[in-house]
């Protein structure tokens, strides 16, 4: 098990997209396909701490959409196929490319948390 302090960037990166502890990068975060073990099966590194939020989902729909909405108009231009086209070609794009990274985005931002020790926001108390 390595240092928490030596972790560089792109270590923490790698055990992002691979869905590894964030602490050691052998345990696997995930029990489910997005839900997480209560701890690391190898350092007991409690998950409790973990609140990705949104933040993968909005990623993945933002690159998502500019794929999918660019190939379509592409598509659309050269070729102008009727709408069942359409339909049987960017329905399984769109799924492929929402579903198959998801995983992968949500462990790399959890990773990230850990690395930069985010915590939520607090109000200081300042004297005038």
């Amino acid at each position: 098990m390595t240092d928490e302090s030596s972790v560089t960037i792109a270590q923490t990166v790698l055990r992002g997209v691979t869905c590894r502890c964030p602490r050691c990068g052998q345990g696997k975060l995930f029990a489910g396909f997005l839900r997480l073990r209560p701890k690391c099966a190898t350092c007991a590194l409690d998950y409790s701490f973990i609140d990705s939020g949104d933040g993968p989902a909005v990623f993945i729909i933002l690159i998502a959409g500019a794929v999918v909405v660019t190939a379509a108009l592409i598509v659309e231009v050269k070729y102008q196929p009727p709408f069942w086209v359409h339909a049987a070609l960017w329905l399984p794009l769109i799924l492929a490319t929402t579903l198959w990274p998801l995983r992968a985005m949500k462990s790399l931002l959890i990773a990230l948390q850990f690395h930069h020790n985010a915590a939520p926001g607090r109000l200081v108390d300042r004297a005038p």
